[in-house]
């Protein structure tokens, strides 16, 4: 507890210093690897959660992680510019998206940027606004009904006092997560831009000051910038999911994947109906049968082998004698 204290201050102060100290590339390989770790970490974490005051740190989370993160873009445009090299991690995302060519790896990273800043990002950002609006609409009734079952006898001082913290707790979080996905979305703007600002600032180096040829610049500077651009917008992406999954996330007993199992499978004719309709799909010419096949007939096994929870709390209830079995023909 105590490290936790004293290292999250430090590794702020940190992240500051890095914007203006140079940085070697094997430390900044470190650093990258670091900062995609941390960003899994936090996308599982708000997938564990039962509810997302759990998780009630995460707010300045955002903030923190999206300076880190442009820091890095900082440390990284500052070592492609002079010396033409940024680390083995950069170099070797810039050479997996590219592959063989070019034009094709610079689609791809628009296409990741896209999803990043108009699908993701934005849709993150409204449910944040619109959750932050109606938890403060919604404050004075949850408050007025605590103090009726206090007055009624309901629940103890303690009880109540948990409560209006609890509520008090609710809109603080969503008051900040509308303003932390603001933060989302300006990153998402500062990584475009300072793609750009690489590209053009890359070949004006490789061209005036490296001597190199255009098509050398454009191929050396393309890469680095591309694999740049990606390690950042990786736990961008990690991070805007992990957004969007926290402000839309119900208040329950269990994680997300549980809950969306148990609901998927509480009723078998959905499933039986999905199945028959990617079978059904194979009457279409020319389209492959097999992928198809396979998916609704493990989608109708499934249906056969799952009980829905109606089932299982009829059966629970007649065990325990709640419920009389139902009488059988004659």
């Amino acid at each position: 507890m105590r490290f936790a204290q004293v290292g999250v201050p430090v590794a702020v102060v940190g992240v500051v210093v890095m914007l203006v100290v140079p940085l070697p590339p094997v430390l900044l390989d470190l650093l990258i690897a670091f900062n995609i770790t941390a960003a899994l970490l936090v996308l599982l974490t708000s997938m564990f959660v039962h509810k997302p005051l759990d998780f009630s740190a995460f707010p300045a989370l955002i903030l923190v992680a999206t300076l880190f993160r442009l820091a890095l873009n900082v440390s990284a445009s500052r070592l492609v510019l002079l010396d033409g090299y940024a680390g083995k991690v950069i170099d070797t995302f810039g050479h997996f998206v590219i592959g063989g060519s070019l034009v094709v790896g610079i689609i791809v990273f628009a296409i990741l940027v896209v999803i990043q800043f108009v699908v993701v990002t934005n849709g993150a950002g409204r449910v944040a606004e619109v959750g932050a609006r109606f938890t403060l609409d919604a404050m004075p009734g949850k408050q007025m009904a605590i103090d009726a079952d206090l007055n009624s006898g309901l629940i103890d001082d303690d009880e109540a006092r948990r409560r209006r913290k609890e509520v008090a707790g609710e809109a603080d979080f969503y008051g900040a997560m509308d303003g932390a996905s603001k933060f989302v979305k300006g990153d998402a703007i500062a990584a475009i831009v300072i793609t750009l600002v690489n590209l053009i600032g890359g070949f004006t180096v490789g061209v005036a000051q490296k001597g190199l040829s255009l098509s050398e610049a454009v191929h050396t500077y393309s890469l680095l910038t591309i694999g740049d651009g990606l390690v950042s917008q990786i736990p961008a992406l990690l991070l805007s999911v992990a957004t969007g999954l926290i402000v839309t996330r119900a208040t329950g007993d269990s994680d997300m994947g549980s809950d969306v199992v148990k609901q998927l499978t509480r009723h078998r004719q959905p499933m039986r109906i999905a199945g028959f309709g990617a079978i059904g799909l194979c009457l279409i010419p020319g389209i492959p049968k097999i992928p198809f096949l396979l998916a609704g007939g493990a989608m109708l096994v499934l249906s056969a082998r799952v009980t829905p929870e109606a089932e299982v709390e009829a059966a629970a209830l007649q065990a325990a004698g709640a419920v009389p079995a139902l009488p059988g023909p004659d």
